[in-house]
């Protein structure tokens, strides 16, 4: 609604300004939050049977299916795992270069 953009306005402006008198890239420091997303190119089984998504970067991520922590019934199934093929995954590897 209008007030809460007039809300996020004004903080955004503060928020710029304080940035501009510490000398610091508003834009720059936003793109440090924004996660590395890479495609799932395969899947395969880790030495203690857990499946792991190898990513379209090099780097593999494990995918488990461990309710409440983590919903991922599809990763059970060949089905729902070439299904899944192509979806974008945040890859921490990348993120920390």
């Amino acid at each position: 609604n209008r007030n809460n953009l007039s809300f996020y306005l004004k903080h955004w402006l503060i928020i710029s300004f304080v940035f501009k008198l510490l000398g610091l890239n508003l834009i720059k420091f936003t793109s440090w939050f924004k996660a590395m997303q890479q495609a799932i190119i395969d899947f395969h089984l880790d030495d203690e049977q857990h499946w792991v998504a190898q990513l379209a970067c090099g780097h593999n991520q494990h995918v488990r299916h461990t309710p409440p922590w983590q919903n991922r019934p599809w990763v059970l199934t060949k089905e729902g795992r070439d299904k899944k093929l192509g979806m974008m995954l945040e890859c921490k590897l990348c993120d920390a270069l």
